[in-house]
């Protein structure tokens, strides 16, 4: 997702097929302690059960320390923060709640319609393709004396990710997946070319995002906006 300054981490957890926040990320984007905001939570329970099952989860502090966290749903995240006082930097959390929220209910819409899934077996295809790909320049690095070729199908995923900004596949929108596709055919066809060419495995992986980072500047693709990575698989 497009980060806005102030705001580096993701306010959104996909749970299933709903989509929450919870005390401790609004504590921090409105600059309240965590224990204010669960006190308010706990003033006002009864009307925030109104919108929903108010749960409890467990969560890790700063320090790495055991925390208790309200997982709050979109309807009772709104509810709380309605009960803060206003700031310039709450004013802004909400603004950015409001849109990360709204934008994450729109992409599981998407992500339920018949295109999206036709496009996500299609991206299959091309990413086995690449896949095969690899395995043939994990053998060809190996021959080269490289100790690691463990880790080239994690580069290359990375690389393909990076460009078109997202941290899996399943958290794409369709052209995001459309992008990714692409990519992942360019990696590729360089990879191909660097072998047939004898190139050293390391300048074929220079190759490749030189080619990418070409594509994805002439295309605008840093202009597509990335859904949170704040998910949590329900």
């Amino acid at each position: 997702m497009e980060k806005k300054e102030g705001f580096m981490q993701e306010l959104i957890k996909v749970m299933g097929n709903d989509i929450f926040t919870d005390s401790k990320i609004i504590a921090e984007g409105t600059g309240n302690r965590h224990k204010n905001v669960k006190e308010l939570i706990q003033k006002y329970e009864n009307d925030i059960k109104e919108f929903g099952t108010l749960s409890v989860l467990n969560g890790e502090s700063t320090g790495g320390r055991p925390i208790e966290l309200f997982l709050l749903n979109e309807e009772q995240a709104t509810f709380v923060i309605t009960l803060l006082r206003n700031s310039k930097k709450v004013v802004e959390f909400k603004k950015e709640l409001v849109r990360q929220f709204y934008q994450m209910r729109k992409f599981i819409l998407e992500k339920q319609s018949k295109e999206w899934q036709e496009t996500r077996k299609t991206g299959k295809l091309i990413r086995k393709e690449e896949t095969d790909t690899i395995q043939r320049l994990i053998e060809y690095a190996k021959e080269q004396g490289s100790e690691h070729t463990d880790k080239l199908y994690l580069v290359y995923s990375k690389l393909a990710n990076s460009m078109v900004g997202i941290s899996s596949r399943d958290k794409a929108t369709i052209i995001q997946l459309n992008n990714l596709s692409m990519m992942e055919h360019i990696i590729l066809c360089v990879i191909d070319m660097g072998i047939l060419t004898g190139r050293h495995y390391k300048e074929i992986y220079q190759d490749c995002k030189q080619r990418v980072q070409m594509v994805k500047d002439l295309a605008f693709l840093e202009q597509v906006i990335e859904l949170p990575n704040r998910i949590a698989k329900g």
